[in-house]
């Protein structure tokens, strides 16, 4: 690894490092002294950073060593941040050897740096003398187990009849893990569920049994406590709920809690999804919402960054076992197949199909708009005109040279991508070619389709590499240049939802995509300020991103949003300085001038919990800067020479 990039990478993991919190109880106060003490290292790293002085052969194979040790810290202080609680107290000794080689390796490699043969102050030198004293008092030390709480959970990991049927075993569990609510409940669900999906879908016998108690924990706070995470006074009935073969009755205690009601309907969910917010909705109430054209999330008004829905299994779960507590039949999901079609309905579709592959342009034409309708109706058909055999058809019409027909097959496709099973089906029947080409060429609405059909189907990770390869970066640049409102839309989505692949950054901005940016933000009419802000958020962090962004004059542009912006707009701009203001002193000094250290105070109290991240950081840099300054104002200072005749002094002649 090159030293600049090696030294970036460690600074940037270390602010990855500071950004984790709120540790589990069980862990709580050693993982946040090795997050304090790993933290204090940042300050030695910008130094050597920003001297640019060549590293010693055997500082660069330390430094190399412990960004491996920094990587696994991030690791291990995200699972006692966001892992199971009763994964930590059952593997208590586990997660302690592991803690404790940690902070051996980083104290080793820490020690093998030569830090007298580089040019950094006597301040930091200090700070990291500390912070290695601070790891050698620590070895050995650990926090003392809570016995009681390790005894309760093994009886029931262990299947110890007994501590199952003592509803005190389950009452003490419940308080000191700190699982009263249903989103504790769930949270739990999801770290061990994330464990299941580490393990590839083979969870070990641990893992499952760990599940096993937890089910044995939700039941217990269901059944003493069956609204736990309900509003105070709750106490509407049941509202009704009818179709797709499920029948409601109402609950035995008379309400449900809000977490199981859908955002949009207000019923009980059948089958909870997820989208790019983190909200949960109903499946079919959401996708009536985007089928409308919608891309915010209706409870938060924030834009989608994608239209994925990930079912939300763990709250699926948590719906039926609280039916069964109160009585109640738990709900049925919708099937979803061809089957759902009828026989007219499929006779129509082979119809069509045979239109699609006719030699007739009108045929083709007007097939494809019907399919192009069929596909936004439901999810019913997105199912069979794809199982019908219709992606290949409709991608080798891409080419077609009738613009209305290119403009039926791109829109179908974009309504086919919709369902998640399609989105694999069209990127490997060759699509995204024909999809860029008329992105390029085809009639404005055309390439309007087009563009929103690419960040379809970017939902998928690996499709981004492929159509950033493609050459579809460019094009969308330009959309969002010179198209219409909806078409600048599509194209950001798109270009945003393609930039989380770190690949693809540097094609977008040698595609000229910053100064389009630029534009975007302080055009008064644009309406795409917010999108403007979030992809400059992500391709700050590309190092040609922040030389692009530094030319075009951005600072004073970005301490307005962060100062009179929406909340996810100052977060974004603030994010955006604290990339550019990194290692380049010239930014933080014109910020400076610009008062931005009254915008961050306000941002760190009234910010979001990223806003106040980046807030926080910009801070500390200012701050450095000040003291920079003042000291070189101090070393600049004219010395006063006494004059002859003063008490005590003598003249020199």
């Amino acid at each position: 690894m090159a030293e600049a990039g090696l030294i970036q990478k460690l600074i940037d993991t270390l602010t990855d490092i500071s950004a984790i919190s709120d540790y589990r109880c069980t862990v709580k106060k050693l993982f946040s002294n090795l997050a304090r003490r790993l933290k204090l290292l940042t300050p030695l790293f910008e130094e050597i950073r920003d001297v640019k002085q060549p590293i010693p052969d055997d500082s660069h194979q330390a430094l190399l060593s412990l960004m491996e040790d920094l990587e696994s810290a991030k690791e291990l202080l995200r699972v006692g941040s966001e892992g199971s609680k009763i994964y930590l107290v059952l593997e208590r000794d586990e997660v302690m050897k592991k803690y404790e080689a940690l902070t051996a390796r980083l104290e080793q490699d820490l020690n093998s740096i030569s830090i007298d043969e580089f040019d950094i102050s006597d301040e930091v030198k200090e700070q990291v003398a500390l912070v290695l004293a601070q790891f050698r008092r620590a070895k050995g030390r650990t926090d003392p187990p809570d016995v009681e709480l390790y005894e309760d959970l093994s009886s029931l990991y262990h299947n110890h009849v007994d501590a199952v049927e003592d509803p005190a075993v389950l009452k003490r569990l419940v308080e000191k893990l700190h699982l009263t609510e249903i989103t504790d409940l769930t949270h739990e669900s999801i770290a061990l569920h994330e464990m299941v999906t580490a393990s590839g879908g083979d969870p070990d016998e641990s893992i499952e049994k760990m599940s096993t108690v937890l089910k044995q924990i939700k039941d217990f706070v269901q059944t003493s406590s069956p609204f736990a995470g309900s509003p105070p006074g709750e106490t509407s009935a049941l509202p009704s709920c009818t179709g797709q073969g499920m029948l409601v009755q109402n609950p035995k205690n008379g309400a449900i809690p809000d977490d199981f009601r859908c955002p949009i309907s207000l019923e009980l969910m059948k089958d909870p999804v997820i989208v790019s917010t983190g909200q949960t909705y109903e499946r079919s109430c959401i996708e009536k919402w985007l089928e409308a054209g919608h891309r915010t999330c209706p409870k938060t008004q924030q834009n989608l960054t994608s239209t994925a829905l990930i079912p939300n299994y763990v709250l699926r779960s948590l719906i039926a076992q609280w039916c069964e507590t109160n009585g109640m039949e738990p709900p049925k999901r919708a099937t979803r197949s061809a089957s759902a079609c009828t026989p007219a309905e499929r006779s129509m579709i082979q119809n069509l199909l045979r239109k699609l592959n006719s030699a007739s342009p009108d045929d083709q034409r007007t097939a494809a708009g019907e399919i192009r309708l069929l596909a936004k109706r439901n999810a019913d058909n997105r199912v069979a005109v794809a199982e019908a055999g219709a992606i290949p058809l409709l991608t080798n019409l891409l080419t077609a040279p009738d613009s209305r027909t290119q403009e039926h097959v791109v829109t179908a496709l974009l309504n086919l991508s919709i369902c998640e099973d399609n989105k694999g089906s069209i990127v490997s029947s060759g699509a995204v070619p024909g999809i860029v080409q008329v992105l390029k060429k085809g009639s404005m609405e055309a390439r309007e389709n087009a563009a929103a059909t690419l960040f379809s189907l970017s939902v998928i990770d690996e499709n981004k590499v492929t159509i950033g390869s493609l050459g579809a970066i460019p094009p969308l640049v330009l959309l969002l240049s010179e198209g219409t409102q909806r078409g600048k839309k599509d194209a950001a989505t798109a270009l945003f939802n393609l930039c989380i692949y770190q690949g693809n950054k540097g094609r977008a901005i040698r595609a000229g995509v910053v100064p389009t940016l630029m534009e975007l933000l302080t055009e008064p009419q644009s309406g795409m300020k917010d999108e403007a802000l979030a992809i400059l958020a992500i391709l700050s962090s590309h190092p040609e991103g922040k030389m692009a962004i530094g030319k075009s004059e951005a600072v004073s542009v970005l301490v307005e949003f962060m100062g009179s912006g929406s909340p996810r707009n100052k977060e974004n701009a603030a994010a955006v300085m604290v990339h550019l203001c990194s290692g380049d002193e010239k930014y933080l000094v014109e910020a400076q001038e610009l008062g931005v250290m009254a915008v961050l105070v306000d941002l760190l109290h009234h910010g979001t919990d990223r806003g106040k991240r980046k807030a926080g950081q910009l801070m500390e840099r200012m701050t450095r800067l000040g003291e920079q300054q003042n000291v070189l104002a101090r070393i600049q200072e004219p010395e006063l020479i006494p004059t002859e005749g003063q008490t005590g002094l003598r003249s020199n002649n």
